[in-house]
């Protein structure tokens, strides 16, 4: 005879809510934004101050503007609630990303700028989402742009290697992916 193990009951303790979004701008540059949120089901004291039931540990923002080569334009960040009364100090250091590209390798040059003392540690990981986000938000836009070209008044397919080949699993250059949407082959890079 087995017996039914009692139901478990879970109590919410901690929700970490990160929402970005990506908006083309009416100048042919893109927005990405970013929040992050950690909010408190449980009083918590933190060092600096306490936090009651429903309330808020962080809020932070980063507003990114880029290109269509994905190069940062502009960064601003803002702690509007921080654990200490000091995180929102390092709000300005992420200004010092501007002109970084977001492609391989940008985790590693992002980390040398705004990296550990340098850097927030919730506003470095909302970043990082953000630089998908800015992924997404331009894949929608590219085999549109990537695909054809204007010459001499006609509309001409040009060899320009796609960005995405090579990001993930899916894209690998020797997957069914790439066969099915470049089957006379990629264009070299």
């Amino acid at each position: 005879m087995t017996t039914t193990p009692p139901a478990l009951t879970r109590t919410l303790l901690h929700t970490r809510e990160i929402i970005c979004r990506g908006y083309q701008r009416s100048d042919g540059l893109f927005d990405i934004e970013g929040r992050l949120q950690d909010l408190t089901n449980a009083p918590t004291d933190l060092p600096f101050h306490s936090v009651g039931e429903g309330g808020t540990i962080h809020d932070m923002r980063l507003v990114m503007t880029i290109d269509a080569d994905m190069v940062i334009q502009h960064i601003a960040a803002t702690t509007e609630v921080g654990a200490s009364p000091f995180c929102a100090e390092i709000s300005s250091a992420y200004a010092g990303l501007q002109g970084l590209k977001i492609a391989a390798g940008f985790k590693r040059k992002m980390k040398e700028v705004i990296g550990g003392a340098n850097g927030c540690t919730h506003l470095t990981e909302l970043l990082e989402r953000m630089a998908t986000t800015a992924m997404q938000t331009l894949f929608s836009t590219y085999r549109a742009q990537a695909s054809l070209r204007t010459v001499d008044g006609l509309q001409r397919p040009i060899a320009v290697r796609p960005w995405v080949i090579g990001t993930c699993h899916a894209y690998r250059e020797d997957g069914d992916a790439v066969r099915l949407l470049w089957p006379q082959g990629l264009p070299k890079a």
